[in-house]
C-alpha cells in the first residue's frame, strides 16, 4: 500500500470535503460532513480539521492543502485573491500558512475580478478549475461551474480572463419556498420530473432572457390555464434559471466556443440536458476529480518532495 502523501481539503460554506491522498495520487481515505465555514466558526476550524484527519488515521506529520471558504475573510485564515486576468498556474503560489498548527497546514487563494462594472470573486471554484483545466491549457474555454452560486470562467491559453458568478441555484431555492410560485410547485418533489417541460424553458430563456420574470410566473398561469402539473411548474423555474443562465454565460463568447461542464450529481443531469436541448457541444470533468486535482497540483508545487 502506498504511503500518504499530503490530505486535500475542499472546505466550503455549508459543506467539508476531506481525502487522504497517496505517494502516487491515490485516495487512500476520505472524510465528509455539513461543517463548512459557517459552522467552523463557531466550532473552531482546527478542531473540524483534526476530527477529520483522526477518521482517515492521517499521519502527524503529513501535510495539509485546503481551497474554499477556509480562506475566506470570515473563515480560518484569509487568504485573499488573485486578480484576473492571470494565469492559472499563479493559484499554486499563493497559498498562505495556517500558523499555529502541529502540521504544514495551507489554504489557496482565490481569485477576484476588480473591474468597477461587473466586479466578482470566487473562492473555492479556482482550484476546480486548475484540475478541470491544468495550468498549462491552451485554446480558448468558457468552464461552467453549476451550483449555488454558479461560475462562468473564459480562459485561454492558461489564462484566466475573466469570470461571471450566477445566483442560479440560491434564486431556485427564493423562488420556489418565498413567491407565489410556492404553490405551484407544492408537491413537485413527489412526481416525476417534467423534463419536457424544463427543456422548453431552457430554450425560451436562452433565446428570450428580457422575458425571464414574465416564463416565472408561466408557471401559474400554466396550471390555471393549461393544467400544468407541480413538477412542470418546478421544471419551468429550473429550466428558465438555466437558460438564462446559459445566455450570460455565453453572451461574451459565442456559441462556438468549447464548453467544459465542472459538475456531478444532479446538477449535472440538468447542465447536460440543457446543452444537449440548445445544441450546444460540452465536456463534462466530474467536479470531485476537477478539485483534487487541483489541490494535487498545488501540493506538487508546494511540497515537491
Amino acid at each position: 500500500m502506498t504511503n500518504p502523501a499530503y490530505v486535500a481539503v475542499d472546505w466550503g460554506t455549508s459543506s467539508f470535503r476531506l481525502w487522504l491522498i497517496g505517494k502516487d495520487g491515490s485516495v487512500l481515505g476520505e472524510s465528509r460532513s455539513d461543517e463548512g465555514m459557517t459552522t467552523a466558526a463557531k466550532t473552531g476550524f482546527a478542531a473540524v480539521l483534526a476530527a477529520h484527519l483522526a477518521k482517515v488515521s492521517a499521519p502527524e506529520n503529513v501535510p495539509v492543502i485546503v481551497c474554499g471558504m477556509a480562506g475566506a475573510k470570515q473563515g480560518w485564515v484569509e487568504a485573499g485573491y488573485i486578480d484576473v486576468p492571470t494565469s492559472l498556474s499563479a493559484i499554486l503560489t499563493g497559498a498562505v500558512s495556517v500558523p499555529g498548527q502541529d502540521r504544514d497546514v495551507r489554504i489557496l487563494p482565490g481569485l477576484a475580478q476588480r473591474d468597477k462594472a461587473m466586479p466578482d470573486v470566487m473562492r473555492g471554484e479556482e482550484t476546480q478549475l486548475l484540475g478541470a483545466l491544468g495550468p498549462e491549457s491552451k485554446g480558448s474555454q468558457a468552464v461552467c461551474m453549476p451550483g449555488t452560486h454558479s461560475k462562468w470562467v473564459h480562459v485561454r491559453d492558461g489564462h484566466v480572463t475573466g469570470f461571471s458568478s450566477f445566483m442560479t441555484g440560491e434564486l431556485f431555492e427564493a423562488i420556489s419556498k418565498h413567491t407565489i410560485l410556492a404553490h405551484a410547485v407544492a408537491g413537485a418533489d413527489q412526481m416525476p420530473a417534467d423534463t419536457a417541460a424544463f427543456e422548453a424553458a431552457v430554450k425560451a430563456a436562452f433565446e428570450r432572457p428580457a422575458m425571464a420574470t414574465n416564463l416565472f410566473f408561466t408557471a401559474r398561469s400554466g396550471q390555471l390555464l393549461h393544467g400544468l402539473t407541480a413538477a412542470g411548474a418546478q421544471a419551468k423555474i429550473s429550466g428558465t434559471l438555466i437558460g438564462m443562465e446559459i445566455a450570460g454565460g455565453l453572451s461574451d463568447a459565442g456559441s462556438a466556443v468549447n464548453i467544459s461542464l465542472v459538475a456531478s450529481g444532479r446538477l449535472q443531469g440538468l447542465y447536460e440536458t440543457a446543452f444537449k436541448t440548445l445544441s450546444l457541444s460540452y465536456t463534462t470533468i466530474d467536479a470531485d476529480t476537477a478539485v483534487r486535482g487541483g489541490l494535487a497540483a498545488a501540493a506538487k508545487a508546494i511540497w515537491p518532495n
